[in-house]
């Protein structure tokens, strides 16, 4: 069959320089031994590189068209060819309930429901590498006091070290995307329990920079009530941009205890 033709609705750019590709498929090298998964592999550009590696390779493919295409020329994925979205996979079954490295060129329009599913598969996933779109690299390696740093810089930073590797320019695609691209890799840290309730730090975090904007005394209002004690302290002045991970943990716990107070009075 010819050339895999993109699917706008697929969100799908298919790198097109050998170079790149080669690099990206070298970003997995930090968790040798591994097995891998890739994401999107479209015609296999990445899907080559990542197989010379000498690990298993299984790939996750929602297209028919790129399935066909794969199928008919890369004879060595034979029984490794996931035909489905991967946002709705059971990832402990995919190799056995053993970890794996995620890595792919991710389609940009659900890059980050891909990366909120890893880190439901956090402990599955110890590394994650890949390209998407330049502004949600950059607000993934963000730092507190950025402007870029939201929801996703805290939340995958709980749990992963994050390196802006290098950036991807437009014209190395098929179509060219609108935006620069960038290679990423999230590595697990020592992390294995945050040291509160992770549910209501996932609450907060969510709810505070849903209205960045506002100090946390008022973005924090649905969760915590303004006239508890508790908002009186200095630190519901800042904004949620200004908090720090630990920061963030230690106001979940100060948060906790004081709704369990206040549930106790009732």
């Amino acid at each position: 069959m010819g050339l895999v033709k993109p699917k706008k609705f697929l969100g799908q750019h298919f790198l097109r320089d050998l170079g790149i590709a080669n690099d990206i498929a070298d970003t997995v090298d930090t968790c040798p031994e591994l097995p891998i998964l890739e994401v999107g592999p479209g015609m296999g550009v990445l899907t080559q590189f990542l197989m010379k590696k000498e690990r298993k390779v299984k790939v996750v493919e929602l297209d028919f068209e790129s399935v066909a295409y794969l199928k008919e020329n890369f004879a060595a994925l034979e029984g490794h060819i996931i035909e489905d979205d991967f946002l709705k996979l059971k990832l402990e079954n995919i190799f056995d309930g053993k970890p794996f490295v995620l890595t792919g060129n991710y389609p940009y329009n659900i890059s980050s429901q891909i990366f909120f599913k890893m880190l439901d598969y956090k402990d599955l996933i110890p590394c994650c590498t890949g390209m998407i779109q330049k502004e949600v690299a950059e607000r993934i390696a963000a730092g507190p006091g950025s402007k870029t740093y939201g929801i996703l810089s805290v939340l995958i930073q709980a749990w992963y070290k994050v390196e802006y590797l290098f950036t991807v320019h437009e014209h190395v695609f098929n179509p060219p995307p609108k935006v620069k691209s960038a290679v990423i890799r999230m590595t697990r840290n020592e992390t294995t329990d945050l040291g509160c309730d992770e549910k209501l730090f996932k609450l907060i975090v969510k709810t505070t920079f849903n209205q960045r904007r506002k100090t946390l005394r008022n973005s924090i209002s649905s969760i915590l009530d303004k006239s508890h004690p508790l908002s009186a302290d200095p630190i519901f002045n800042k904004r949620p941009e200004q908090l720090s991970v630990q920061e963030f943990v230690e106001l979940t716990n100060r948060v906790e205890v004081a709704l369990a107070e206040a549930k106790h009075r009732e």
